[in-house]
Order: C-alpha cells, then sequence, then structure tokens
C-alpha cells in the first residue's frame, strides 16, 4: 500500500499550489470508499468461517482457501497488473478493479456451492493486488500538492475503518440475516463506490510504467530482499492464526457469536488506536516500535492456547494482539519506504505481493494444522513464525540503507 509515484506524496510542499476544490475531495471520499470495501471484502470470511463451512458443506481449514485463494493470486495480480497496465489512465483501472469487486461479491452472495464461492474470491484477488498498489499514489495527484497529505490520510482512514469494523459489522448482519446478507451489503457498498468513482475521479493518466527488470534488480539487493521475508513471515504468523479466530473463540474458548462479534469489534478499535499512537514514534524509533509488536504478537499467539479456559485472559490476548497488528502495517511500511527509497514502484509491488503470499500461504498451512492437528497447535505455530519474524528483524542490526526519519516522512504521520 505504498506509492507509484517516485516521491510520497507527504513531502509535497506545503505551500505548492491552491487549494483543492469540493470535487477533488470528493475523488478522494471515492477512493476511499473502495479501500474500505476491498479490506471489509478480503476479511469477511474470517468472522463467517463456521456458518459458511456448515452451509456449503466443507470443514472449517477447507473454509480458509476463502482467505487463501485471493490472498495467491492478488500476489500475482500486484506486480503484474502493474506490468500490464503500462501508461493506462488510472481512472480506467480504478473502475475495472472495483467492478470486479462487484462481481465477487455478488457471487459470493448467491454461491450454490464452495466452488462457486471460491470463484467470486478469486474475482476478490485479481483486484486486490493492483487496487493496493495504485490507491495511496492517486492521493496526491487527486487534490493540490499542498492537500496530497491530508488525501493519503483520508484514504488509508478508508483502510483503517473497515479494519475497525468489516469483519465485526459481517457478524452482526449474519447474527440476525445470514452469511449472504453480509456480502450483499458489502456489494451495496462496492455499488456506492463505484458510482462515486465514476462520477468524481478526473482522468489520471500514468506518469511512469513499472518494468520487471525493477522488480528483479530490488531483489538482488539483501537488505530489501530480506525486509521482504521478514513481512512475510510476520504477515505469516498473523494470518495463519486471525483466519481461524472465530472458530477458536467459539469451539476453544466457549465464547457465544455475540461475544465474538464484540470482541472483534474491540480487536479493530483497539488497533485503531494503537496505529495512531504508534505513528507519533515510530519514525524515530522504528526498529523498537517492531521489535515491540512483533513480540506482543507472538506473546498473544503462544498464550492464547494456553489459556483458553479464561474468558478474561482470552479477551485480554485478544486485545493485545490488535495493539499488535493494529501497528504493524504501519512499522512495516515505513520499513519498505527505507529499504526501497531509489525504487518506490517496485518497492510498492513487492510490498503488496509478499502480503499476499503470507496471507495465503498462512491461512493455508494454517487450515492443514486446523484440519489435522487443532486450532491450538495453529496458533502455536503461528507464534513460531513471528519468533523467525523477530529474529529476522535482530538481523539488520543498526541498518546503514535506513533514509533518515525527515526525508521519508510516513503518510499517517503527517495530518
Amino acid at each position: 500500500m505504498l506509492m507509484e509515484d517516485n516521491l510520497p506524496a507527504s513531502i509535497a510542499s506545503p505551500d505548492d499550489g491552491a487549494s483543492s476544490s469540493l470535487r477533488s475531495w470528493l475523488a478522494v471520499v471515492a477512493v476511499a470508499i473502495g479501500a474500505f470495501a476491498f479490506v471489509t471484502t478480503e476479511f469477511l470470511p474470517v468472522g463467517l468461517l463456521p456458518r459458511i463451512a456448515a452451509d456449503l458443506g466443507v470443514l472449517p481449514g477447507t473454509a480458509g482457501l476463502m482467505v487463501t485463494v485471493p490472498g495467491v493470486i492478488a500476489a500475482i495480480s500486484a506486480p503484474g497488473l502493474m506490468l500490464v497496465a503500462g501508461r493506462m489512465d488510472r481512472r480506467r483501472v480504478f473502475l475495472l478493479l472495483t467492478a470486479l469487486l462487484l462481481a465477487s461479491n455478488l457471487i459470493s452472495a448467491f454461491a450454490p456451492d464452495f466452488l462457486i464461492m471460491l470463484v467470486g474470491r478469486a474475482l476478490l484477488g485479481a483486484a486486490l493486488g493492483g487496487f493496493w498498489t495504485l490507491a495511496t499514489a492517486a492521493s496526491g495527484r487527486l487534490v493540490q500538492p499542498k492537500d496530497s497529505a491530508k488525501a493519503m490520510a483520508t484514504i488509508l482512514t478508508g483502510v483503517t475503518c473497515a479494519t475497525v469494523i468489516g469483519v465485526p459489522l459481517g457478524t452482526f448482519i449474519a447474527s440476525f440475516a445470514s452469511w449472504r446478507a453480509s456480502f450483499m451489503a458489502t456489494g451495496v457498498l462496492v455499488a456506492i463506490a463505484l458510482v462515486a468513482q465514476f462520477v468524481f475521479v478526473p482522468s489520471l493518466p500514468s506518469t511512469t510504467a513499472l518494468r520487471l527488470r525493477d522488480l528483479v534488480a530490488l531483489l538482488r539487493r539483501p537488505h530489501p530482499r530480506r525486509s521482504m521475508l521478514m513481512v512475510a513471515l510476520v504477515f505469516g504468523a498473523h494470518f495463519s492464526s486471525y483466519t481461524y479466530i472465530t472458530p477458536f473463540l467459539l469451539h476453544n474458548a466457549s465464547f457465544s457469536m455475540s461475544t465474538i462479534t464484540w470482541l472483534l469489534l474491540g480487536f479493530g478499535i483497539i488497533g485503531f488506536f494503537s496505529n495512531f499512537a504508534v505513528s507519533s514514534t515510530v519514525t524515530h524509533n522504528l526498529k523498537v516500535s517492531l521489535g515491540v509488536m512483533i513480540s506482543l504478537l507472538m506473546s498473544a499467539l503462544l498464550a492464547m492456547p494456553l489459556l483458553e479456559q479464561s474468558s478474561i485472559g482470552v479477551a485480554a490476548l485478544v486485545l493485545a494482539w490488535g495493539v499488535s497488528f493494529g501497528a504493524l502495517p504501519l512499522c512495516f511500511s515505513i520499513w519498505i519506504q527505507r529499504a526501497t527509497p531509489d525504487s518506490p514502484e517496485a518497492g510498492s509491488a513487492l510490498f503488496v505481493s509478499i502480503i499476499q503470499v503470507a496471507i495465503a500461504l498462512g491461512s493455508l498451512i494454517g487450515g492443514v494444522v486446523v484440519d489435522h492437528v487443532g486450532i491450538s497447535a495453529d496458533f502455536l505455530f503461528g507464534s513460531g513464525l513471528a519468533l523467525l519474524g523477530l529474529a529476522a528483524l535482530a538481523s539488520f542490526g543498526r541498518s546503514r540503507q535506513e533514509v533518515p526519519a525527515k526525508a521519508m516522512a510516513c503518510p499517517a504521520c503527517t495530518d
């Protein structure tokens, strides 16, 4: 979710240009609504997993493919779409990707069997990688330069709001209707985003085109390569376990579905505040911030199976987990910016791609562990991946390749 342009929007001069028009801000809001819809759709199955698995006649671990399949495809589409799109007008790309998201939600809502459900989720993956590679880049082009930081913050707010209420909103709708109604409601939101983008987003001709050799050259450098490995390990730790958090809370911790809904809402809310709390210090203490949050993630995953008989203990660990993952995407975004300051387009595409690979493999391997060993073992597996991620972070020492904090400002810190 980094930038396609050569310089972060947050670096633009605050005095450059006039104030942005109302139409420009409506275009930003249209993209933010799309961001909210993408994130909500991606993780909607997490809160609905037991219901969908029972209704479509598959095991919970198999149902985890609803997260794995879009992750695999998004990992390919992130760099792939950028290579294919070339200099195509980004407005057309946005409309195409949002239309694919709408089709994904409708197919998922009316899927008669699990195979058709996976077809719908595959369409999500095709749109997902490209959207994230482009979304934040659009912020600096939709408004005047002096407003670019606020525009980016607005788009990222759509992401944050989705992490806060996306999954619990789906479980809430399903609690009085059905899981199909959750996908239909998200589809309505996508339709609103599509219309808003069609009406308000202006033409966005591309000034650069990502080349395959840019990606290859970046991966040949040890610092970015190890950075991507660290991202993969930590995101894999999270999603190998988070994909199956609802079955764990339902069956292992004996929580009711209504309690789970509120607990997942708490996970998102505390993550929202964690993101903003860390943003005030992360640019000056990036490695320490990462180390603390990865350690917190590892500890929460390790302790969950041990305290599953304690409702208070499990609830506290879920909230601690939320603190960790609320801050980690922000920390990693800044880390990758600093690791690839001379190749922001390639760094952005690879960052999005590696996250999707981690989501796909994490949920897939986690599903195998859940079906054959148990959910508790899956959480221990996740804590092991987090430990490896912590070891990868420690291997960097005091990196000489990080640029000064002032030269690479964090988008979330500029508002």
